[in-house]
């Protein structure tokens, strides 16, 4: 089968795929882990928390679709499969059970920091091969900083 062609040559291509696909791997990741805890989470902070937790999920559903069709754009497939996601992203497995909402403050926290930190990864990877990739892990990356620095601020 025919797939989509990019103008990107070949080595650049390689670096963006591999940023746009670790990329999807994390967002999709963070998703799941901060639906996991939205539904686990206990404790006297349980509504702001549990609330919060689905702002993480939007964010991350928003920017994975915007990875994705950034990635199918410029001819490599996105891999969003469970396999993929549980093998590449660089969030810790949460445990099962129920989460008091203080340990569901600091795995955000955590988990968001692992993220962003591979993002920015990212960002210094396609300023020279990609800079529209660039530019979308950018934005991808400030939402996600927004939320880590709102965690943060609650866990003070």
């Amino acid at each position: 089968m025919s797939g989509v062609k990019s103008s990107l040559p070949e080595a650049d291509l390689k670096v963006v795929g591999d940023a746009l696909q670790g990329a999807l791997a994390d967002l999709v990741d963070l998703s799941l882990v901060a639906k996991q805890v939205h539904w686990n989470v206990v404790g006297p902070r349980f509504r702001s928390v549990h609330l919060q937790l689905d702002e993480v999920v939007d964010t991350a559903r928003q920017y994975t679709d915007i990875v994705a069709e950034r990635a199918s754009t410029i001819g490599v497939t996105p891999d969003g499969r469970a396999g993929t996601v549980s093998r590449t992203s660089a969030i810790r497995e949460v445990p099962e059970g129920w989460i008091n909402d203080i340990d569901a403050v600091r795995t955000l926290v955590d988990a968001l920091g692992a993220v962003i930190t591979r993002m920015r990864e990212r960002i210094a990877a396609t300023d020279v091969p990609d800079p529209v990739t660039q530019d979308l892990l950018i934005a991808a990356t400030a939402a996600l900083e927004k939320h880590a620095w709102m965690y943060q601020a609650e866990s003070a």
